[in-house]
């Protein structure tokens, strides 16, 4: 929440705290900005480290990476859905952009799938409602930003579509959470695009230290795009 854009909302709310008060902080990753900002709010803290420090997915996740091309993402959208979607399992689908959200809705609508979404701009009582749609499995895809990808835990996410890859490798690992979740597998498809080349490097590193991974293409051509 500090570094999606939270930090002021939350440094108000702890100024109405008493000073007597107990702070504890979760997160799946510790990037420096927030390390800088949780010395803020912490004080003389007992940090408990849960693996090693670099970044890391879930292992429970299986990770099948493809490079396409922009124009190639919908119809490999369909294959996929065709292939995973079986009316009850539960899909999500992350986009980058608020915009992709009713844009890849309506596409899927048009094709005969029911859909929910999740953005930003939405009122907070529609998120809401779309999430308890999709967690309780009746509607079974769910469409979102990455508002959705952190604090987000929604048993029994098999599948996790990253249509759009993310700004960060960070956010990658936070979206793939969202499946392989309490121990249980998962899997996460994610469409590599010539606009995502300049985090090649970064996400080959990541995807290098896992053995259940399945790439269309080798890690050289990711990293040279």
């Amino acid at each position: 929440m500090l570094d999606k854009g939270f930090e002021p909302d939350i440094r108000k709310v702890i100024s109405h705290l008493k000073n007597k008060r107990q702070i504890l902080m979760f997160s799946a990753t510790w990037p420096n900005e927030v390390q800088l900002l949780a010395k803020d709010f912490l004080r003389n803290p007992v940090k408990i480290t849960i693996g090693g420090r670099a970044l890391m997915a879930n292992p429970c996740v299986t990770q099948h990476v493809e490079v396409l091309l922009p124009p190639q993402k919908r119809l490999r959208l369909l294959q996929l859905l065709k292939k995973l979607h079986t009316g009850k399992n539960r899909i999500l689908i992350f986009v980058l952009y608020k915009k992709e959200v009713p844009q890849v809705a309506q596409f899927l609508q048009s094709n005969g799938y029911a859909v929910c979404a999740v953005h930003g701009d939405m009122p907070q009582p529609a998120r809401t409602s779309s999430v308890n749609s999709f967690k309780r499995g009746k509607i079974p895809i769910l469409i979102a930003t990455d508002v959705c990808s952190r604090g987000l835990d929604i048993p029994k996410v098999e599948f996790v579509i990253n249509y759009t890859f993310p700004l960060t490798v960070e956010d990658y690992v936070h979206r793939i959470g969202r499946t392989g979740r309490a121990g249980e597998d998962g899997v996460a498809y994610t469409f590599f695009t010539d606009y995502d080349k300049h985090l090649g490097g970064a996400l080959c590193d990541l995807l290098k230290s896992f053995d259940n991974l399945i790439l269309c293409v080798c890690f050289e051509t990711i990293a040279a795009l």
